[in-house]
Order: structure tokens, then C-alpha cells, then sequence
């Protein structure tokens, strides 16, 4: 048997002090079960985990964040403040990372991971992974835009989208779909078409859906049957 707060200290991820403090605020459970005193003794076989993440090398870490504007899509960026800042002290050493980018503008759904494998496999083009987007742009969209759309968007540069899917909401709003991920590519395809884009959300990625329920800036680790359709995909 051993205290809590001194199984969280041996990781070398968090301060005593730290683990403390993340027990007592019932961030902490111990065979799936919640714990709040620091000086709880566990078995050395119990599977402790952080808000829901296993701790000290438990296997890769998965969470799903919930990006306001403002912050950029990077483990560091000097001058910005990043997606990683998002998250708790227990995280900083982890090695964990952004699965793909959003803007710095743009709000919504971003995979943090340590998975570097699965994040090449969901981010490579030939895979087609389906990203879906809120959207609203300065004019009013139509069905000639949804039918550009579904037919393949060639860029002013002569870059050539694949063919994705909108979804008409109501005069400047949108849902819209796309198989790749093109530098600003919703942005350019819809400013193409004479109606630039004014807000964006990323409302699904693959087979991963924006928890409602997060906050702009919150997070959680991604349950068992999210992670399993992550590897499906």
C-alpha cells in the first residue's frame, strides 16, 4: 500500500504539493473510484488516473479540447499563448500535442495526444478524414455555394479542393464539410465565392463530436469508446 499524493509525486510530473491540491479537488481516482484524501493509501496495482487519464507512463494520453479564439494551435509559440496552456501543470511534461491545427480565429474541436502514430494516421491526406465545420460569412450564402462545394473549389492559385458538402442553416450561416486539411482551406474556399468568412467552429472530426458541455478553453480526456473510433477510422 501506498499514499496517494506520494504514488502521483513518484510520476515526476507533479510537486507533493501539487498532488495534494489535485486529490482535494476530486481530480484524482483510484480503481475508478474518486479519491480526496491525500494520505489515502492505494495498492501498488490500483489504476490511478487524473481527470480520467492514466498517470506515469499508463499507456498514450487522449483529450479533447475545446479551443476559444486567440490561441494558437502549437505546443509553443513564442509571444502567444498556445492550446497547451490550456491545460493543468500535470500535462506540461507529458509530451502531449495538437492532432492538426485551427486558426487562431477559429473556436471548437482540437485532439490533444501523445499518440504520434494515430495523429500522422487521422492527418494524412490519403485518408480523407471528414472535418465539419460551424460557419458564418459576411453576405448571404446560397445554393450556387453549396453546389460549388459539392463540385470541387478551385483556389485563385490554382490549388483544387476536393469535392465536401454544405449544409445551408440560414443566410449567412452554414455547416460545412470538408475531406483534407488545406492551409485556411474553409476560409479560401468560401472567400473564392465572394463571402468570406467571418466565424468558424470545428464541430466534428472524424468520428470525434465537440462535447457540448466543454466550455470555450475546456478539456477532457476522451472516454473508451471515443478512442476506440479514433483507431476505427
Amino acid at each position: 500500500m501506498e499514499r496517494l499524493d506520494k504514488r502521483l509525486a513518484n510520476t515526476g510530473t507533479w510537486s507533493r504539493k501539487e498532488a495534494r491540491e489535485l486529490i482535494r479537488a476530486g481530480r484524482v481516482a483510484a480503481d475508478g473510484t474518486v479519491c480526496r484524501a491525500p494520505e489515502q493509501k492505494v495498492p501498488e496495482t490500483a489504476a490511478v488516473t487524473v481527470d480520467g487519464a492514466p498517470i506515469g507512463g499508463g499507456g498514450p494520453v487522449y483529450l479533447m479540447l475545446n479551443k476559444p479564439a486567440g490561441v494558437v494551435s502549437s505546443t509553443d509559440e513564442p509571444g502567444e499563448r498556445t492550446v497547451m496552456d490550456l491545460l493543468g501543470p500535470e500535462w506540461r511534461n507529458r509530451g502531449l500535442f495538437p492532432a492538426g491545427r485551427l486558426d487562431k480565429d477559429t473556436e471548437g474541436l482540437l485532439l490533444i495526444t501523445d499518440d504520434g502514430p494515430l495523429a500522422h494516421r487521422l492527418l494524412a491526406p490519403k485518408r480523407h478524414v471528414d472535418k465539419v465545420y460551424y460557419v458564418e460569412v459576411d453576405g448571404v450564402l446560397d445554393q450556387g455555394d453549396a453546389e460549388a462545394v459539392e463540385a470541387g473549389i478551385v483556389l485563385g492559385d490554382g490549388t483544387a479542393c476536393r469535392p465536401g458538402e454544405l449544409e445551408l442553416l440560414s443566410g449567412s450561416a452554414a455547416r460545412i464539410t470538408i475531406h483534407e486539411g488545406k492551409y485556411h482551406q474553409v476560409k479560401r474556399m468560401l472567400a473564392s465565392r465572394g463571402k468570406p468568412v467571418r466565424y468558424l467552429r470545428r464541430e466534428r472530426f472524424g468520428p470525434l463530436i465537440l462535447d457540448p458541455d466543454l466550455p470555450k478553453g475546456g478539456w477532457r480526456a476522451l472516454t473508451e469508446e471515443e478512442i476506440q473510433a479514433l483507431f476505427r477510422q
